[in-house]
C-alpha cells in the first residue's frame, strides 16, 4: 500500500447495484451507519437533510438518483431532475451533475446508459482529487509547513480522497506538512466531527481549534496556509464556501499567511461573473438555537443562519483544480482552465 492509499481509506457514496448506501454523516463520528436510498425523492431529502454533504458529493449522489428514478420509470425524470436540483442552491456540483445527466438522458440514454454516467462522474471526481492533491502540495515547497482547513472537504465530501484534504493528505504522505489545524465549523461542527474523524482514522495528527481561535493560531506563526474548498467559484475567481471561511481570508492577509481554494473544475461556474451573484442558502435557525436534539439557547432567541459566505479573489492566493493552478485570481480570473476547450 503507498502513503497515498493509506490515507485514503473512506466512501461515503457508494451504489449498490439496485439502491445508494450513503454513510450518514450526521451521526459521525460516534456512529457509522448508512441510509439506504431507493429513490430519487429519497436521495433529495438525504441531500436536504445532510446526510450526505460537500460539493462534489452532493453531485454525485444527486446523479445516482437520476439513476433511481429512471429505474423505477422513466416518465418521472423531469419531476426528479427539478427535486434533485432544489435540494440544495448554492452547491454549484449538483447543478453540474444533474445538467451532465440530462443531456444523456437527452441523448437517449436508457437506465443502465446512465448508471454508466453516474459511475464515470464519480470515478472522474476521485481521479481529480487525486491530481490536485499532487497540485497543491506542490505550492507547499520544501520546508514542511503548518496548515490550517475549515469545514469538510475529504473523502466525506467527495467520490474520495478529498479536495483541500486531499491536498493535505497529498503533503502530508510527501514530507511537505509539519501541522494540520482544523477549525470546529459551527453549527454543524463538520470540522470536530468529520474532518478530524478522517485525519484521525488516516493517521494524520490534527489539532482542533475553535473557529475564533483562528486568528490568535495566525499570529503565533503556527501556520504559513490555509487550504479550503469550495461550493461555487464564479468567473473572477470570488469564491463562496462554507460560513467562516471569509473571515479566514481576511484574517489570512492580515497575518502574510497564504490562502489557497481547492476544487474540482466543475465547481467553477463561468455563467457568475462575481461572489454577488451567488445564491447564500439560509438554513433554519433551529441549527444555531441548539445542537444534537437539545436546545441551548434561551426560549425566545432569534438566529441568522447562513451556511455559505463568498471570499473575494483579491484575498485569494491560488485557486487548484485538476485543470491546474490559478495563481492570483483576482488578475486572472477562472477563464484561463477553459482556454483548450474553447480552441
Amino acid at each position: 500500500m503507498t502513503a497515498t492509499d493509506s490515507h485514503d481509506s473512506i466512501r461515503a457514496v457508494l451504489w449498490q447495484g439496485d439502491h445508494l448506501r450513503l454513510l450518514d454523516q450526521r451521526r459521525l463520528p460516534f456512529e457509522e451507519t448508512a441510509i439506504d436510498c431507493r429513490s430519487a425523492d429519497e436521495v433529495a431529502q438525504a441531500i436536504t437533510d445532510l446526510v450526505v454533504r460537500g460539493a462534489p458529493a452532493i453531485g454525485i449522489a444527486a446523479a445516482w438518483g437520476v439513476v433511481l428514478a429512471a429505474r423505477r420509470d422513466p416518465a418521472t425524470l423531469p419531476a426528479a431532475l427539478e427535486r434533485l436540483r432544489a435540494a440544495r442552491p448554492t452547491a454549484v456540483n449538483l447543478m453540474w451533475a444533474l445538467d451532465r445527466m440530462k443531456r444523456a438522458i437527452a441523448a437517449g440514454a436508457d437506465a443502465d446508459a446512465l448508471a454508466a454516467e453516474a459511475q464515470a462522474i464519480q470515478d472522474e471526481d476521485l481521479a481529480a482529487n487525486r491530481h490536485m492533491g499532487e497540485l497543491g502540495a506542490a505550492q507547499f515547497g520544501d520546508a514542511p509547513v503548518g496548515v490550517l482547513t475549515h469545514c469538510n472537504t475529504g473523502s466525506l465530501a467527495t467520490a474520495g480522497y478529498g479536495t483541500a484534504l486531499g491536498v493535505i493528505r497529498a503533503g502530508y504522505a510527501q514530507g511537505r506538512i509539519a501541522r494540520v489545524y482544523a477549525g470546529e465549523t459551527r453549527p454543524w461542527l463538520q470540522g470536530a466531527r468529520l474532518t478530524m474523524w478522517e485525519l484521525t482514522r488516516d493517521a494524520i495528527p490534527a489539532t482542533l481549534i475553535a473557529d475564533s481561535a483562528a486568528a490568535h493560531l495566525m499570529k503565533s506563526g503556527a501556520i504559513d496556509w490555509v487550504v479550503v474548498g469550495a461550493d461555487r467559484i464564479a468567473a473572477n475567481g470570488d469564491t463562496a464556501n462554507k460560513i467562516g471561511t471569509y473571515q479566514l481570508a481576511i484574517a489570512a492577509r492580515h497575518h502574510g499567511v497564504r490562502f489557497m481554494v481547492v476544487a474540482p473544475s466543475s465547481t467553477v461556474d463561468l455563467t457568475t461573473p462575481s461572489g454577488e451573484a451567488i445564491e447564500i442558502e439560509l438554513r433554519t435557525a433551529t441549527e444555531l438555537l441548539g445542537y444534537g436534539g437539545q436546545r441551548t439557547v434561551v426560549d425566545g432567541a432569534q438566529a441568522w443562519n447562513p451556511v455559505f459566505d463568498v471570499t473575494p479573489a483579491e484575498l485569494i492566493d491560488v485557486i487548484v483544480t485538476e485543470r491546474g493552478v490559478v495563481e492570483q485570481p483576482a488578475r486572472r480570473g477562472m477563464a484561463g482552465l477553459y482556454a483548450a476547450d474553447a480552441a
